[in-house]
Order: structure tokens, then C-alpha cells, then sequence
């Protein structure tokens, strides 16, 4: 079987995934969850600076506009499931917007309000749990991994730079100022790395472990440092490329991929000397954080330092949101969460010699990021179609960049570079 072939394969699996947009629910309590969804809507959209179309009639104060083509269905879905459904009606077409970015932020900035307080209360009667076949245990994360990072290679190099880095680059000031042009993105992903590399002292003979891989660039760039680098991933698809790019970069006796679970990392004698990890903790799983810095307490050295980037969100809000099942665990990363700095600086201060130093939020360079991301992406669709992807698949991607786009545009969330040293 050709990789092509094994493209197609997976495709083919996704194409026919969508049971969920195939059915609306119908039912007497679904009419009656439907309209009270309306109402809610409706009443939220209309104190918001958006135009929303409904049928001859619109909604909000002015912004970005969305247009609301088939309304029954849209508030089908609302009542059944929330902002899943929201999501849903996209891919479906049931609403669009042609600032979805744009329109997403101005709802992501008001999210926590946009259900009055008193009906918050019942949030625990009606949003989903996530799966326990998708919780981050050693049996489920293969899967969870498998389901995003494994969908192609050729995909992600559609819309990523050429250093294939799928995490947030790190523009200047300036950029940010006037918007950086994806001629830009390159040079802001080494300067993320390369910042991450120096926060960990990484250096000439540095023993560097990597938990999360991606396709390569960041144990590349360490292992031109001088550093020998372990690195790990769950991904057969990203180990195979990173393989191919650290063997073309002449650095294949610098680097070794690892095919392996965080937890069972291959310790080295006396432990690493750094440990890097660039937005892998969110797959982790809120269950097993614990786990993952006594982990990497376990394998380093000491004097050894830490640098990880990850995404996060308020405190308060992780915590009323962990036993929730977003649109982004169903369709996206399943087993995914954010953690607060909050709640990683309270285990590894409780559980692990590691205290956090100092930390760098990027939030506006990963809004930018995202952008150059969904722009690269749309304007290769031919190209993503010919790899067998459907129109659903296509709206399910473009929503999901923009949707996360919207999310650090409006600072729902965030993304820290973090530091760690030891106490003793």
C-alpha cells in the first residue's frame, strides 16, 4: 500500500464520520429545548456588537455578520447540544459568516455571559462528559493522537511554514502592530524555538529530551546547538517525516525518535540535563498532569531546567469547564484540555522539585498565527480536496482554526512559555 493510498484509507474512515449531521432531533422535548435555545440566542446575538440575519429579520448591534440560512436546524442543534450544535449547524451550512474569525471573537469575549447567571447553575444537568474511551489513559492516547496528527502529512504541509511547526511562532512587537504577512511566519517559529532552547540552556553536549515531536524542527535546532536530543511522539505519521528531515539535515546521529507514551520515556544515565515540551500538555488530559511533571521530575538531572509552551486558560474557568465535551474534544483533539498557570505551577510546586520561573505570554502572536494558518489553508482547498478530503472536512477545519483564532483574539485563552528550575 503506497502512502497515497494509505492517505485515502483514512479519509475514506473520516468522510463517512459525520453520523452526528445527519439527524435532527425531533422529539417533544427537542422542540421544547429548541426554542428556548432560540430565545437564548437570539437575546445573546442581540447585545453584541454582530449582525446576525435571521430569515427578513437581524439581530445585534452592528459587527461582524453572520447569516443564519436554516434556523430551525440551528436551534436544533443549540437545544440538543450546546455549542457542539453551534459548531454542528457550520459544517453542515445550516449558518455562515464571512468574518468567522471576526464573528467568533465577539462571542468568545462574552461566552461566560452569554447564558444568564441563574441558568448557569444547571450547566451540570445539561452539558456532555467527554468519553472514557477518549480520557488520556496509556491504552486511549494512541487514538486521541492518532485521530488529528495522523490524518496526513500532506495535509499539514499544505498550510504550515516550512519548518512544519504546529505550535504558536512568536512575532515582534511590531509585527503584531501592523499584522505580519506569512512571509514572516517562518523566521517567528525559530525565534519560538529558539527562545524555548534558551530558557532550557540547551548548548553544546546538552542531553535535550522532547516530549511531542511534531515533525522535527525544534530537535533539529537543538541538535545544531550541539545538544543530543531524545525525542518522542505518538504520532507514526510525524515520526516517519521527522525522521526523513533530521536525515536530510545530516543530524540523524544527533537525534533519536522515539515511537512511545510520555510516561515511558527512555530515561538516560544521571538524566536529562533540559526538557522541552512545546503544546503537548493539553493532549495530556487534565487526570494525568500529576503524571506528567512527576515524570519529567523523574528523568532530569539535576540542576537540569524545563521550558514547556503551552496553552491555557483563566483558572476559574479550567475548573468549571474539566468535565466538559467541547466541539473541539469531538471533531478536533479528543482527550484534550487546557490547563490554567495556576494549576500547573500548584502540582509541580505540591508533587515535583520543579518551580516555576519565569513565563512569557504570547496570546496575540498565536491569534496571528492561527490567521496565517486559515489563510494558507483556504487558499490550498483545491489541494485539499485532491487529497480526498471532503467539503464537510474542509468547513470542519476552517471553523476550527478561526474558532481558535477567536479564542486568543478575544483572550479566552492564552499560550505561556513557561519555565522550570529545580529546588534541590
Amino acid at each position: 500500500m503506497t502512502d497515497l493510498d494509505r492517505v485515502h484509507r483514512k479519509v475514506d474512515l473520516r468522510a463517512r464520520s459525520w453520523p452526528a449531521l445527519g439527524s435532527l432531533p425531533t422529539g417533544p422535548r427537542d422542540r421544547i429545548a429548541a426554542r428556548v435555545a432560540r430565545s437564548l440566542f437570539l437575546t445573546a446575538v442581540g447585545r453584541l456588537d454582530v449582525t446576525v440575519h435571521v430569515g427578513r429579520r437581524s439581530y445585534g448591534r452592528g459587527g461582524p455578520v453572520a447569516v443564519v440560512s436554516r434556523p430551525e436546524e440551528l436551534f436544533a442543534r443549540l437545544g440538543r447540544d450546546q455549542l457542539i450544535g453551534f459548531g454542528e449547524a457550520y459544517l453542515t451550512g445550516a449558518w455562515d459568516a464571512e468574518d468567522l474569525g471576526g464573528f467568533l471573537a465577539v462571542l468568545a469575549a462574552e461566552l461566560p455571559r452569554l447564558v444568564p447567571q441563574r441558568l448557569q447553575r444547571l450547566r451540570g444537568l445539561v452539558v456532555r462528559r467527554p468519553p472514557a474511551a477518549e480520557l488520556g489513559s496509556p491504552e486511549n492516547s494512541p487514538d486521541n493522537i492518532a485521530h488529528h496528527y495522523d490524518l496526513s502529512n500532506d495535509l499539514f504541509e499544505l498550510f504550515l511554514d516550512p519548518t512544519l511547526s504546529y505550535s504558536s511562532a512568536l512575532f515582534t512587537d511590531d509585527q503584531l502592530a501592523r499584522g505580519p504577512v506569512r512571509a514572516e511566519l517562518e523566521d517567528a517559529q525559530t525565534a519560538k524555538i529558539e527562545r524555548l532552547l534558551d530558557q532550557a540552556r540547551v548548548g553544546a553536549g546538552t542531553r535535550l529530551l522532547e516530549l511531542g515531536t511534531g515533525w522535527g524542527e525544534l530537535a533539529i535546532c537543538a541538535a545544531r546547538r550541539g545538544a543530543t536530543v531524545t525525542t518522542i511522539t505518538l504520532s507514526t505519521e510525524q515520526q516517519a517525516l521527522a525522521r526523513q528531515r533530521i536525515a536530510a539535515a545530516g543530524l540523524s546521529d544527533r537525534i533519536s525518535v522515539e515511537l512511545c507514551d510520555y510516561r515511558d520515556a527512555p530515561p538516560v544515565s544521571g538524566g536529562y540535563d533540559a526538557v522541552v515540551s512545546v503544546e503537548m500538555i493539553e493532549a495530556v488530559g487534565w487526570r494525568f498532569w500529576r503524571t506528567y511533571f512527576e515524570t519529567i521530575d523523574r528523568l532530569l538531572a539535576p540542576g537540569g531546567r524545563v521550558a514547556i509552551q503551552a496553552i491555557t486558560m483563566p483558572h476559574d474557568r479550567m475548573l468549571k469547564t474539566r468535565n466538559t465535551y467541547t466541539w473541539i474534544n469531538k471533531y478536533i483533539f479528543p482527550g484534550g484540555f487546557l490547563p490554567s498557570v495556576r494549576a500547573i505551577e500548584q502540582i509541580t510546586a505540591r508533587h515535583t522539585s520543579l518551580r516555576l520561573g519565569e513565563t512569557l505570554s504570547m496570546g496575540p502572536s498565536y491569534a496571528e498565527t492561527l490567521r496565517l494558518w486559515d489563510q494558507g489553508f483556504l487558499a490550498a482547498s483545491d489541494r485539499v480536496y485532491a487529497l480526498g478530503f471532503d467539503e464537510t472536512f474542509v468547513r470542519m477545519w476552517h471553523f476550527y482554526l478561526e474558532y481558535s483564532r477567536a479564542g486568543f483574539a478575544s483572550s479566552y485563552i492564552d499560550v505561556n512559555q513557561l519555565t522550570f528550575e529545580r529546588v534541590h
